[in-house]
Formats: C-alpha cells, sequence, structure tokens
C-alpha cells in the first residue's frame, strides 16, 4: 500500500504542477482534463495526509514513552494518547484501502437506463412500469434528472419497453447493480382467480459514452425522420420530429421522439447509440480476460436473476447478498440505498481481494 501510495502523491503533484504551468493555462481542453484527473486522486491525497499526520504524531508520543527522563504523569498520558491514535490510524488505513480499490473508469458518468418487460405477459409490463417508476423516484431523491428516450407501451397501460438517460454525479456508479433480471411474485392486477404468478423484467445500465470515448463514422450512420405517436394532441403525427438512427455495420437501431425537434431527438438518440456501441466494445474486451472481472463495470450476466419482489410477505430479495429485505414498499418507492450500499461494499471486498490495475480504457473506434 506504502507504494502506491507514494505513486499517487506523487502524479498529484505532477500534475498540480502542470496546472500552474502557463503553456497549459492557455489550453482549456488540457486543463479540464488535468483537473479532471488530479480531482480523482483528492481523496486518497487527503486522506493520505491525515493518515501520516496520525502516524507522525504516535511516533512523537511513543518517543516520549521510551524516554527516561519522562515522569509517570507524561508516560500515562502518552500510552492513552498511543492507544488512541493507533486506533485512529488502523481505522485510516482501512479507509485508504477502501479509496485505492480499483475505481470503474465510467463511475462518474451519466446512466443510460433501459427496462423490458420478459417472461409474463401483461404482468411483466405493469412490473416493468413499476420498475421504472422505482428508479425515477430514487434518481428524484438522489438529486439526479431523468430524461425519457423511447417508451413502448403495452395494451393494459404497461411498459413492454423504456429506455432513459439518467444525468447526475455518479448515476452510473450505483444503478450498474442494478443489470439483470428482476423476478416479482405477486397476484397480477388482471387475474380474477387471485393465484400468485411469477414475471419478469430485464434491466441494462449503460454508462453513457461521450464523443471522447467513442468515435462513430458519419458514414456508418442513417437518420430518418417519422411522424411522433402517442399522446400529445392533433400535431403530433403530422410532425416528422422522431428520430431513428441506425448504425448500419452492428444494425443498432436507437428511436427517440420525447422532444419536439429533430435537434433535440436526434441527441438523444446518439447518446444512447453511443452508450450501447461502448458497452458492445467493452464486453468484447472483457471477454479477453478473467471472467471473475467481467462484470466490474456493471456490464455481467443479464440474463441472470438478481433479486426477486415477493408481494404476499413484502420482501425483496437480493440474490447476490443473499439478504432479504422486509420493506418492499419503501424499495419500489425508491428506496434502493440500503441494498445498494451493501452491494457496493461487497463489489469493494472483492475488488481488494483480486487487487485488480486501475486504469481507464482508451477511447475507441467503431466503424465498419
Amino acid at each position: 500500500m506504502i507504494q502506491e501510495l507514494q505513486a499517487i502523491e506523487d502524479k498529484y503533484r505532477r500534475l498540480t504542477e502542470a496546472l500552474s504551468d502557463p503553456a497549459i493555462a492557455a489550453n482549456p481542453q488540457k486543463v479540464r482534463e488535468l483537473a479532471k484527473e488530479r480531482a480523482e486522486l483528492e481523496p486518497v491525497h487527503r486522506k493520505h495526509g491525515e493518515w501520516a499526520r496520525v502516524r507522525k504524531d504516535r511516533e512523537e508520543a511513543r518517543r516520549l514513552l521510551d524516554d527516561p527522563r519522562t515522569d509517570a504523569d507524561l508516560r500515562h498520558m502518552a500510552l492513552s494518547e498511543i492507544e488512541e491514535l493507533e486506533a485512529r490510524e488502523a481505522a485510516l488505513a482501512a479507509e485508504l484501502r477502501r479509496l485505492l480499490v480499483p475505481r470503474d473508469p465510467n463511475d462518474e458518468k451519466n446512466a443510460i437506463l433501459e427496462i423490458r418487460a420478459g417472461a409474463g405477459g401483461d404482468e411483466a409490463s405493469l412490473f416493468a412500469q413499476d420498475l421504472f417508476r422505482m428508479y425515477s423516484r430514487f434518481a428524484e431523491k438522489k438529486g439526479w434528472k431523468v430524461e425519457v428516450v423511447e417508451t413502448s407501451l403495452s395494451p393494459v397501460g404497461g411498459l413492454k419497453e423504456a429506455v432513459a438517460e439518467v444525468r447526475g454525479r455518479g448515476a452510473y456508479a450505483l444503478l450498474k447493480y442494478e443489470s439483470g433480471v428482476h423476478r416479482v411474485q405477486r397476484v397480477p392486477r388482471t387475474e380474477a382467480a387471485g393465484r400468485i404468478h411469477t414475471s419478469t423484467a430485464t434491466v441494462a445500465v449503460l454508462p453513457e459514452a461521450e464523443e471522447i470515448d467513442l468515435r462513430i463514422d458519419p458514414k456508418d450512420i442513417k437518420v430518418e425522420a417519422f411522424g411522433s405517436s402517442g399522446p400529445g394532441g392533433q400535431s403530433v403525427n403530422r410532425n416528422y420530429t422522431a428520430i431513428r438512427v441506425t448504425h448500419k455495420p452492428s444494425g443498432l437501431v436507437v428511436s427517440c421522439q420525447d422532444e419536439k425537434s429533430q435537434h433535440r431527438n436526434k441527441e438523444k438518440a446518439m447518446r444512447v447509440l453511443r452508450s450501447r456501441l461502448l458497452d458492445i466494445a467493452e464486453r468484447e474486451r472483457r471477454a479477453e480476460i478473467a471472467d471473475r472481472r467481467r462484470s466490474q463495470v456493471g456490464t455481467g450476466e443479464r440474463s441472470e436473476k438478481i433479486r426477486t419482489y415477493n408481494f404476499p410477505q413484502s420482501r425483496v430479495t437480493d440474490h447476490r447478498l443473499n439478504e432479504s429485505f422486509h420493506n418492499m414498499e419503501a424499495v419500489l418507492d425508491g428506496g434502493l440505498d440500503d441494498v445498494l450500499a451493501r452491494l457496493v461494499h461487497r463489489a469493494e471486498a472483492q475488488a481488494l481481494g483480486e487487487g485488480a490495475p486501475r486504469g481507464a480504457p482508451q477511447a475507441k473506434d467503431v466503424g465498419s
């Protein structure tokens, strides 16, 4: 740990010196990049400074205790101080180890949230709608903004599919743990006999890709405008504001009709397309390394059942934690903090054991 801390301090110092260089100060883009890089090291830098000060104080108290000229009262005070400082030093060391856990370079990004009804017909679409509301309420409590990109309604008013951008600092860092199959056990609203049914919905969470993360050749893109559909008045179907973007090499198609202008709809559709292409590129890259690290950036096996919502017993069971929470109503109202905190702690513990390297992937080219 000492060597890694020293390497971080050296890098922090170099970045600080670079930011004070007049030649770099004249380049706003470079300043932003270096400032962002230094900000990522700031928590470790501050905690390391605190740990070093406590360690120094402990050593001084130890020298005072070992000095034969120290009287009995001072010895007693020094011994008491050493005990306190040792406890504080151990706590800070634990915090430093946590801060040194390899960080997902996408953690600070916005998230693309995709929810799709799975097995269970109309009931699955109603459950997908419940999940979308859950994440919307969670985002609201976090102060994040949810922008709908695309929705498809079922005949009973549920959601066949919903795609949305969740915009806020660290949105992906938490929501990535929601990727997977969610299962519900309840008496469907459409069931007259009162029997409990099991339905599923799939959640996929992608980091929002910026242009610097992934470059798309304009020749590989086909953009089409079409008439919007759904609620909105008589003008909706007459105005060709909805946009469909097709990426020719991969065949991926993204549609957006949430905004009233073609330009805004195209911007949203391109953000989703970049994120999906980056997700594909990331999964291909991760297929080349050990399987045990494949889920670290939230692109793990989405076919796995990760959570069950049992209505008759008001219980939410997270199968990764092997733990149940008996506050399902609060969870579905956006109260995900407790569950996600435990999942974050579990991921940190696993990463500490694996000692995976730090560092972010480079920008990628996606073309034909």
